[in-house]
């Protein structure tokens, strides 16, 4: 008997600094990396902004070629649908909610497996030089269990390695005029 009152004492404190200790863990996230991308700017939008495109250069599709994807809605237009599932991806999906031709894609970016979390995803693009720049953003909200996990790993780290890699293959399709 003494055994349990000892293990529900222990549960119950570690519930207490999960909940109270998660209070003064940060609310939010942001992640971003820019590259300048010698390419006309509509070339580098139609490659962000039209998903059957967006399939041929992010980092996912190359870390997992064969999750399945269907792309539908209007291309390169707010309604626009990139849905996605697979077993080391997950499933998920992004839907452009605003988009300026040569500028600005906003996406609503939502992962529904395996943890569920809304993102909003942006891609600008600005002149710099004889390029573009292109900065790549994505922030949300952090829930209890992303507030503890980025105590040991940070959004950042977790992927940051993926946008620089995704950018780099942006820009050289981009580059290439495709």
């Amino acid at each position: 008997m003494k055994f349990l009152k000892v293990l529900v004492a222990i549960i119950a404190i570690l519930i207490i600094i999960i909940f109270v200790g998660g209070m003064f863990l940060p609310k939010t996230y942001s992640v971003s990396r820019t590259t300048v991308i010698n390419a006309p700017d509509s070339v580098i939008y139609k490659n962000i902004a039209d998903f059957n495109q967006f399939t041929k250069w992010n980092p996912w599709s190359k870390k997992e070629p064969s999750a399945k994807v269907t792309v539908s809605g209007p291309v390169a237009q707010p309604g626009q649908l990139y849905a996605w599932e697979g077993k080391e991806t997950g499933t998920g999906q992004m839907k452009i909610v605003k988009a300026e031709p040569s500028k600005l894609v906003d996406i609503e970016l939502k992962f529904i497996k395996p943890f569920e979390s809304v993102a909003d995803t942006k891609f600008e693009i600005q002149p710099e030089g004889t390029g573009q720049k292109v900065t790549w953003t994505m922030s949300g909200e952090n829930n209890i269990i992303s507030k503890w996990m980025c105590v040991f790993v940070s959004m950042d780290k977790m992927i940051g390695k993926d946008f620089e890699s995704g950018l780099q293959s942006l820009k050289e399709k981009s580059e290439k005029g495709e």
